[in-house]
């Protein structure tokens, strides 16, 4: 994309799990290599829900949260948390904690979250997205959609206060989904219409071949 690392305004975590966090190591090491050899960069800034870097705990994973602590983080770079919605330029936001309304995805806890000393269900309410807006449409960039991908949708349409659907990018969250998620994914997207959908992370060939049926699924290079 001919961006530079040094260029960078902004890093949006989507959520707190190691694997969608533990690229800040190397990134801190990379700015670390050019502050000591006095090449100039932008200092960035993350932004990420709140309870991003609270500690996670999935089956035998005893973190499975973060490994950089942001007490670490806000020694390298600019912390933004933000529960509510935040645009990053007038076209992209950063969508916060998405609002859950729907009766048949994001239901089921995964793992445990830990809060003041004490364990609870981890629903993660800090699973978030980013919504480009086009004026053709809206473009809804996704992680793993913890949230659920038709919540992280309709929460795009509302706060972007536009229904047309360009393209949905990234995990849609269908691993061997129960019927019923997958059945209401289905009708809700074939109700949304999207122009396109790249179903990637996190989404399993029979959810894929599922989706192919309501909406233009293309491939991911």
């Amino acid at each position: 994309m001919n961006i530079h690392f040094r260029d960078l305004d902004y890093l949006v975590l989507s959520h707190g799990h190691l694997d969608h966090t533990w690229g800040l190591i190397s990134l801190i090491k990379y700015y670390t290599e050019a502050s000591i050899e006095k090449i100039d960069y932008n200092k960035l800034t993350v932004v990420t829900h709140p309870s991003s870097f609270l500690r996670k705990k999935i089956k035998v994973f005893k973190q499975a949260g973060s490994i950089v602590s942001q007490e670490e983080l806000n020694k390298h770079f600019k912390i933004e948390l933000s529960k509510e919605p935040l645009w990053l330029t007038d076209r992209l936001v950063f969508l916060g904690e998405i609002e859950r309304k729907n009766d048949f995805e994001a239901k089921n806890p995964i793992g445990k979250v830990v809060k003041d000393n004490f364990e609870e269900d981890d629903y993660l309410a800090d699973d978030s997205a980013l919504v480009y807006r086009s004026a053709k449409g809206l473009v809804i960039i996704t992680a793993c959609s913890h949230s659920g991908i038709c919540n992280i949708v309709e929460y795009a349409k509302k706060i972007c206060n536009d229904d047309r659907i360009i393209d949905i990018v990234g995990g849609f969250h269908l691993l061997n989904p129960e019927k019923i998620q997958l059945e209401g994914t289905l009708k809700y997207l074939e109700k949304v219409k999207p122009y396109e959908v790249h179903a990637c992370h996190c989404t399993d060939l029979k959810s894929k071949i599922a989706l192919s049926r309501v909406v233009n699924l293309k491939g991911v290079p």
